[in-house]
Formats: C-alpha cells, structure tokens, sequence
C-alpha cells in the first residue's frame, strides 16, 4: 500500500518538475518537460497533496518499521506536511533568490541536459522553447505579489540583477543554454539552438531583468524579517518546521544556539591557550584568522588545496563507516557568472554517469584561509554530505522516492557534525581550522531568528558573524541576504548536529565498549536525510538490537 502511493507520488513529482531528476541520479524517460508555474498548477498540485497526506496517514508507521517502506512513509510525509504548512508563505509570488533561483537553475540545467541522440536533441528544442513563457509566468507571479504586499529585499533583488547581468554578457558561444550544442556536435542542432538562445532565452532574460530593475526594485523592501510580509511570522514558522524538521520554536532556537555557542566558545579559548599561550577570545580569533602562513596567494593555490583535502579525506574514510560508496566527488571552481554574486560553496550530486561536485567560489582566494577551507570541504564532500548521499544512493531496495526527498536539517546537520569529525579523524592540519570551525557553530541558530524575529540590524548580524572568523569580512553582507531570502534555513545546521551529536552520546554510553562509530555512523546515513525525530528512533532501535 505504502509503494503504490509513493508510486503515485514520485511520478506526480517527476511529471509536475521533471528538472529535479537532473539532481537526484534519476533516468528520465522523455527530457522535454519543464515546471509549470502557473496559479492553476500550483492549486492543483496543493488539492494533490491534501489527497496523498490524508492517504499517508492513514498507514501506521509502526507496522513499517525495518522495512524500505517505512522511509518512504517518514520522508514523504514530512515533505507533504512541510508544504501544506508553507502555503501561507505564498512563496511563488516572490520567487525571487540569489541563492540558486530560477534563472541559476535552469542555467544548470542547460549544461546537464542530454543531446547524445537526434531524439534527445529533438526533446532540448522542444524543453527550451518553453523558457520564454516559463519567465513570463514568471514575471506574472511577481507583479501579483506586489499587488498583495509580497516582496523580497531590494538587496536581494540586486544580486539577482547581477547574476542575471552575468549571463547575458555571455557570448552565445559561451552561455551555458548553448553548451549543449557545444556537446552534440550536430550542426542543424547548433544552428536552431542559437535561434532559440538568440531570439527566445535570452531576451526573455532581459524581459526578467528589466522588469526586476525597472519595476520591481522601486517597490522592494527595505526590511530584511520575513515578519514584514502578509503572515510573516507564521510563514517562518512552517520554513523553521520544514528545514529542521523539528517542532521547535524560533524562540527556542535563539536560545539554543546562544547556550551552544557559549560553550563553543569555552572550547576555542582552551585551544588558543594551548596554541598561542592567551585565553583573550578576540585575540584567539584575530590570530587564527589573520596568521600570513594561513593565507593563499591565489585562486590555484585553493582549488589545489581543497582537493587535496578532499583526497586526504576520503583515504581515511573507511576507518570510519563500515560502506564507503564507490561514487567519486571532484571539486569544482564555480562558473564565472556565479562568482561574487552571493551565492556560496555547495555539493551537486552525482549519478552513475558522472562525478559528484564540490563546486568552491575563488573570486578572493586572498580572504580565504586554510582552517576554513579545511572545514568547508570537509563539510561539502568526505565526510559530509557526498558521504551521505552517495551512501544513500547505493542502498538497495530503497523507493526511488526517496531521492527526490532532501531536508536540511538532518542533511545540514550531518555536514556541521563532519566538520567536527573531520578533527576527531586528524584532518586538519591547520591551527586555525580546529579554531575556527569552533566558532561558527550555532551561530546560525542565533543570527538567523535575530534577523527575522528578534529586529537585528544588518550591521548587527554582520559583526555577530564576523566575530566568528569562519567567513570573509566581504561576505558579511552575502550572508545577511541568504538569511533574508531563505528563512530559516541557515538554523537547520546545528538544530540538526546536535541531534545526531546527541544520538551518539546516547549510543555511546548506552553500548559502552560495545559501541561501533562505523556502524553508528552507517545507521545514521544509511536512511538519507530522513526526518531527525525518525532518525532518533531509528538509532534508538539500533542501540536496543544492540544491547540484546
């Protein structure tokens, strides 16, 4: 009963936005789809999902319990809950984000798309050919929100100018539309591709980016709280739910985070007496951040050491979870269009026919440091989250609606906790990196509901998190605008580290010398980012099993 419905489910998903299976390791029958974003599509998605919701609960989770069927359950249910609580977000009418919107996206797409065979190509030209009504829908969707009091922050409208900008400047030769005519190799195909580039993408781009210059700019907010929008408050409630996973309070979490960074800070002060002889936690910082030797000279010098981090890293892996996946991951300079435009380091997934990517921002290589590349790319790929999900990936048996299912907090939460497993496993070699990977923790959770409950300032959140040293001083305003456009999100973290940190602790003295951290570690990743409540029930029944 559970398949049959996530059956139904994944091929809804799939039929509805086909573009996220270049994203998920899925194999598309037809490749000629694109989302559509109209008002009549998104209510009959929203009466969709109140069908499968009512149907999902109505099975009971604890008859499921050990089998591939229960996952399906935990992630499809949460999802469902997640946006049926996010509708009064309205978020389609202020679709609009510097952190991989649309326009970034489907750039992605382009370049991803397949054109090995006449048929293939045949569908590129049919998909494509929708762009130009797609960003007018688009448009559409942003004037209506305007009329109703749904904007995003002026800031972020700015980013998205300049990565729309960025594209534009390309020659079509360059554009990432156009790269799969560079692939194909298919003359007819590359000359009705630059047609379409030509005369369809492109100026409905300018279409998008006049209007977001022109019109849209003037009437953007000033304000950063997504407490300023109609609902505003109960909207971060569902967006806190649905990244976290978590029933918790954005009060809670404010003084969660606040408690943990306290305690962070204990610790950082421990290793800079150790260190540089002072227990000053501003000079500990200053000098962890500021040491010459620590710095890179250019942007080779830190794409190379990401990879041999990255390489480092994977070499001690299977010491410390018993299936290491065979899936590789490569690091990967960002595009030119995405540099310095706000949007930050990220891991792409993988699939059977190409690498995993750890793509990594080199515009100012002179503000980077060592530690924090360190902690970044321990985060990004081994052991974070290409461990994670190439290791879901692989499990057999698993309802392909399981990959298309992704939440932060249990996703983020084991990228935060690898950070800190990265020391335990003798990854740093840095000083600063053990330092500073110390400092930023948490400080999401304090920042975050600062910004959008608790009336911080930009100024205020940028010094609360440059303090931390983790980022450039030159990113404290890309940072800002991430938290204004993606509520939220940026607490999901450490809400979900501490959980699994949490459920180790409890592992760990509940089995005493009994107590596996390869097993431990493949439990907790062998049900990809299932929600951190079932996550803890799972690792409970583990530890039972264990103790009988």
């Amino acid at each position: 009963m559970m398949n049959e419905i996530a059956d139904r489910v994944y091929a809804r998903a799939l039929e509805r936005s086909p573009e996220i299976a270049y994203f998920a390791a899925i194999e598309l029958d037809r490749h000629d789809g694109m989302f559509d974003n109209s008002p009549a599509a998104l209510a009959a998605a929203q009466a969709e999902e109140d069908a499968f919701l009512a149907e999902v609960e109505a099975i009971n989770s604890a008859e499921l319990v050990g089998k591939p069927e229960w996952i399906a359950r935990a992630l499809i249910e949460q999802q469902l809950r997640a946006n049926v609580a996010q509708r009064i977000c309205r978020q389609e009418l202020w679709n609009i984000s510097q952190m991989g919107g649309w326009h970034s996206g489907y750039a992605q797409i382009a370049m991803l798309q397949p054109v090995d065979t006449a048929e293939l190509r045949e569908q590129a030209l049919t998909r494509w050919s929708k762009f130009p009504a797609f960003v007018e829908q688009e448009i559409a969707n942003l004037k209506a929100g305007v009329e109703q009091g749904y904007t995003v922050p002026k800031s972020v409208t700015g980013r998205v100018i300049a990565q729309i900008d960025g594209l534009l400047a390309l020659p079509t030769e360059q554009s990432p539309f156009y790269s799969m005519a560079v692939r194909a190799g298919d003359d007819d195909f590359a000359a009705g591709l630059r047609e379409l580039v030509e005369t369809g993408i492109q100026p409905a781009l300018q279409r998008a980016r006049d209007y977001l210059q022109n019109e849209y700019l003037p009437v953007a907010r000033d304000e950063l709280s997504i407490t300023v929008i109609p609902n505003g408050r109960e909207c971060y409630d569902a967006l806190l739910y649905g990244y976290t996973t978590l029933d918790r309070s954005g009060e809670d979490v404010y003084e969660l985070g606040q408690a943990t960074v306290a305690a962070n800070k204990a610790g950082i002060i421990e290793l800079g007496r150790a260190a540089y002889e002072t227990e000053d936690f501003d000079e500990i910082l200053e000098r962890a951040k500021n040491d010459p030797a620590d710095k890179f000279e250019n942007a080779d010098e830190l794409l190379q050491f990401s990879k041999d981090m990255v390489d480092r890293a994977a070499v001690e892996m299977p010491n410390w979870v018993g299936t290491m996946p065979e899936q590789a991951v490569e690091v990967v300079p960002f595009e030119k269009h995405e540099e310095g435009t706000g949007r930050s380091a990220h891991y792409n997934p993988g699939n059977a026919d190409r690498p995993a990517e750890y793509r990594i921002p080199l515009a100012t290589p002179e503000e980077e440091g060592r530690g924090n590349a360190e902690a970044t790319a321990f985060h990004e790929a081994w052991p974070g989250h290409h461990l994670q999900v190439a290791t879901f990936q692989a499990v057999d048996g698993l309802h392909p609606v399981t990959r298309i299912i992704w939440f932060s907090g249990p996703g983020e939460g084991w990228a935060r906790y690898s950070e800190a497993l990265a020391e335990e496993m003798g990854l740093y070699l840095s000083t600063s990196g053990p330092i500073l990977r110390r400092a930023w923790p948490a400080r999401g959770m304090v920042v975050d509901p600062g910004i959008h409950l608790f009336g911080w300032t930009r100024e205020e959140a940028k010094a609360y998190m440059a303090e931390s040293g983790r980022f450039p001083v030159s990113s404290g305003d890309e940072m800002v605008d991430r938290i204004a456009i993606i509520p939220g999100q940026l607490t999901a973290y450490d809400s979900g580290g501490l959980e699994i940190l949490a459920l180790r602790r409890q592992a760990e003295a509940a089995l005493g010398d009994d107590f596996d951290i390869r097993e431990f570690h493949d439990r907790v990743l062998e049900n990809g980012t299932i929600p951190l409540g079932y996550l803890s029930q799972h690792i409970e029944a583990w530890i039972a099993s264990q103790q009988n």
